[in-house]
């Protein structure tokens, strides 16, 4: 399945929580050595209130996994680059959201 692409390093495959597309634009934007985010499964929790927050949890084969938390819902970022996790926190902060 291909998956259609904003601006061909921010994959669309599933809708983005309110909030979090427009962060991820400015950090690609911003940042060009990241080759690109897939955001993934979107999940409803109790505590994704107020501004928007990142928490950059687990490594992967390509890069990071990250957890994005924003109007009651919670989701999956996949983010592919060759940064380390305290560098990747920055650029999100800069960004505009809120690391957790």
């Amino acid at each position: 399945m291909r998956l259609r692409t904003a601006n061909d390093r921010l994959k669309i495959e599933h809708s983005i929580i309110d909030g979090v597309r427009g962060i991820l634009e400015e950090l690609l934007a911003s940042n060009p050595t990241i080759r690109s985010v897939i955001p993934g499964v979107i999940r409803p929790v109790r505590d994704a209130r107020g501004k928007v927050k990142v928490r950059v949890t687990v490594p992967t084969q390509n890069g990071w996994k990250a957890i994005a938390l924003s109007a009651g819902a919670r989701q999956e970022l996949f983010i592919s680059t060759d940064w380390g996790k305290e560098e990747l926190e920055k650029a999100i902060e800069k960004a505009g959201a809120e690391v957790a």
